[in-house]
């Protein structure tokens, strides 16, 4: 996809403490989603490092918690269980919302994970006790607190302990909805009065929330909308029932094996039928919309209100080439197709604004939606009139563009842009009547820089890295980007990671030019020989050759004992560089990202310092699939290969992801086949240290007993590491973490050996 650069998603692929600090903090960074474990680890590093920096920056206000409150620029922190507030532009006062005593003395004493804002922000709900469903904690409890009074009470009475999910006040504040074991339910703030709005929901007949495969491929979670008027919520409903359970064997945990069954379609399998209706919380019934085509041929990744008598729903066709975007009547169910966005390949859905994010944004009243399409060859950021029939493209050059707040006060359109290096992020903005494009992000500030924006987007926390700068961060006012805290000099230390990172790009014998990072020994002799260990991903969710302080973990350790680390972004990856660029891996997923990295490979070989003979390859997820292609179709290049929690064949991943990438298999079995690794698994001559955990309910345990049979099959002599019911970050269980690391690198030390000759 494109840069719309997505959120991390794969929250369960810790591989340290420091990963589950991001997790706790609710500290995101926009990288690509769908993140191998080497990938999220440069994303935790960043991420972790400006912790780092603005706490020595600090003075009274912990920043690092910031969190804003709705329709504002007001942020809230959390000062020893006191919740503070302050405003952007006068930090200089505070207000203590709801102090600890308060807290103590209405029976909470639980963790404050979150806060929940009604609109006049005289409530507020405390998320706590919450618990994981698939990537995230988004079931867990609930306090309402009124401000003014300082009382509060868990809502939610009778439900199921940490089972409600996505509370939120009703616009005029009288109300509170949330989901409970997949049905609806909207409560009086009042009388504590509990109404349920719907009573058909189970495990696989799911009410305002989502599956497995529309959480992990669509980036959906929060699965209700309130209507403005506060009368209505508008809903989905995803029938799952009819979707095969794959199951996964706990052997460990009982006398007697067990299954845990997980709902998975699997590419060419039926998607789970999806409707959007619209429930009266006075009758309690709901109206289905009626958008037209076939519910098992189609998906609805997004839903929002336009208005109070209009909702907006995206229907996207299974092949993922076409975009529908209607607007509905809740009060007759009708369906207006107002804009349709098309590609040979697939439509880009999610943003990088996070799960729930919309691809559109209405303006000017509801007159008019800012829309991102790559429909000239670049995702540009385009005005659609409410009736579609007018468009207008407001970013125009040859660059791409990712989508990230409006400024309705001044007309302003806020996106990410890199023109001249993909390995960087800048932020602009562009004037919807002017069409002035300026850069907002100053020229100081070279390398990856990030925003936080503020809902009136007026201010931004601001952090900015690059591979020879830490992370550095601060508070400003987004009109001139002039900073209001802290109040010291910016500082922009070296990372000193014991190596030295540099940028490289190297072009093909095909004349493709791939950019690159490079880990060098501080020690670092152009004369002798060194061996490489490539970190590869390669696939159109991440990126890897990104510029920011760090490079993977395990390869990371090796590089001070004399060891080249080398990361390429090759065609298909989700890089600033146009959709040629980006979709041109269309059902060629295994064969034209292994062939780019192979060939700037050759390249790379070329250079003296580097030993032919010690050529490594690691990578996890989609970097494990990399990993084992390059081994088995370029043998002669690479000698070492460690790949984790890899898909092995096509068939086995998802259905949403795949045929997105891949098309149907029933359409194009050949393409399936050929690009899968395992079809090549008979040319192994190498190193092979393959890993998985028997829990991993994303890429499923099946990859590596199918890939382990075709070995022996074929005769070929591995080496294998399972982790029984580990997930697929492979980080449950104590000791878990370190054992990774040290097979890991231990392997790498023995079969592709550091040091300079």
């Amino acid at each position: 996809m494109s840069n719309p650069a997505y959120y991390v998603k794969d929250m369960d692929l810790c591989l340290s403490g420091k990963l589950i600090l991001m997790q706790k903090t609710n500290f995101t960074i926009p990288l690509k989603s769908k993140q191998s474990m080497r990938n999220l680890l440069i994303a935790l590093t960043f991420c972790c490092t400006s912790f780092v920096s603005f706490a020595q920056n600090q003075t009274s206000i912990n920043i690092n918690q910031l969190k804003w409150l709705p329709n504002s620029h007001q942020f809230w922190v959390n000062e020893s269980n006191n919740i503070v507030v302050y405003t952007a532009d006068n930090l200089n006062s505070k207000t203590t919302i709801l102090s600890k005593d308060q807290l103590t003395a209405t029976g909470f004493s639980s963790s404050i994970q979150n806060i929940v804002w009604s609109a006049n922000q005289k409530s507020m709900l405390i998320y706590t006790n919450s618990k994981k469903v698939w990537r995230a904690n988004t079931q867990g409890d609930y306090w309402l607190f009124d401000l003014t009074t300082g009382k509060g009470r868990p809502i939610g009475k009778g439900m199921p302990a940490s089972s409600l999910q996505f509370a939120k006040f009703s616009p005029n504040g009288k109300n509170i909805a949330y989901v409970s074991k997949h049905n609806l339910y909207v409560e009086d703030v009042t009388t504590g009065k509990i109404t349920a709005l719907t009573t058909n929901g189970t495990d696989r007949l799911i009410n305002g929330t989502f599956d497995w495969a529309y959480e992990e491929e669509f980036f959906c979670r929060d699965g209700f909308r309130w209507n403005p008027d506060s009368k209505s919520i508008a809903y989905w409903n995803i029938d799952a029932t009819k979707i095969r359970n794959h199951l996964m064997i706990n052997n460990t945990d009982s006398l007697y094996p067990f299954t845990i069954p997980v709902e998975y379609p699997k590419a060419g399998e039926s998607p789970s039928p999806a409707k959007v209706g619209v429930v009266s919380i006075t009758t309690k019934k709901t109206l289905w919309m009626n958008i037209p085509g076939d519910p098992q041929q189609n998906y609805l990744p997004r839903m929002e209100w336009a208005s109070a008598n209009d909702l907006t729903v995206l229907q996207i066709n299974r092949r993922q080439n076409e975009a529908h975007l209607f607007k509905c009547n809740p009060a007759t169910g009708n369906a207006q197709l107002i804009f349709t966005d098309k590609d040979e390949a697939w439509v880009d859905v999610a943003t990088s604004s996070g799960y729930d994010s919309r691809q559109w944004t209405w303006v000017e009243n509801g007159k008019a939606f800012i829309y991102s399409s790559d429909r000239d060859g670049w995702m540009h950021l385009y005005k659609v009139s409410a009736d579609g029939k007018q468009t207008e493209l407001l970013t125009k050059g040859n660059y791409d563009t990712d989508f990230k707040t409006i400024d309705a006060i001044h007309g302003d359109v806020y996106f990410y842009a890199s023109p001249t290096d993909a390995t960087q992020q800048y932020l602009y903005k562009v004037n919807i009547t002017t069409k002035d494009t300026v850069r907002v992000t100053p020229a100081i500030f070279n390398g990856t820089n990030n925003y936080t924006f503020s809902p009136d987007a007026q201010f931004a926390k601001h952090t900015n890295a690059s591979i020879t700068r830490l992370t550095n961060g601060r508070l400003v006012n987004l009109s001139n980007h002039k900073k209001v805290y802290p109040n010291t000099e910016d500082v922009f230390a070296n990372p000193n990671l014991g190596f030295s990172l540099e940028k490289i790009k190297i072009t093909t014998a095909d004349n493709v030019q791939m950019d690159g990072i490079m880990a060098k020994p501080n020690n670092f002799n152009p004369d002798k020989k060194y061996p490489v260990c490539f970190y590869v991903y390669g696939e159109p969710a991440a990126t890897v050759a990104n510029d920011v302080p760090s490079f993977d973990s395990y390869i990371s350790q090796l590089i001070p004992e004399g060891y080249i680390g080398i990361a390429l972004d090759n065609r298909g990856t989700p890089a600033m560089k146009g959709r040629e660029w980006r979709k041109s891996i269309y059902k060629k997923v295994g064969t034209l990202n292994t062939h780019d990295q192979a060939m700037a490979t050759k390249e790379i070989l070329k250079w003296k310092f580097i030993d032919g003979d010690r050529v490594a390859v690691h990578g996890w997820s989609g970097g494990g699939n990399m990993t084992l292609n390059l081994l088995f179709r370029y043998p002669e290049i690479y000698k070492t290969g460690v790949a984790v929690s890899s898909v092995t064949d096509h068939h086995f991943y998802d259905n949403i992801y795949t045929e997105r990438l891949m098309g149907l298999p029933q359409d194009d079995e050949a393409a399936y086949k050929e690009c899968s690794p395992i079809t090549y698994a008979k040319n192994l001559k190498g190193n092979l240290l393959y890993i998985h955990g028997t829990g991993d309910d994303n890429v499923h345990y099946k990859n590596a007993e199918v890939l382990i049979n075709e070995l022996i099959k074929q005769g070929k002599l591995f080496n294998l590491m399972i982790y029984p019911n580990r997930t697929h970050g492979i980080f449950e269980g104590e000791g878990t973490t370190v054992h990774v690391s040290n097979t890991i690198t231990n392997y790498l030390r023995k079969n592709n050996p550091p040091g300079a000759n």
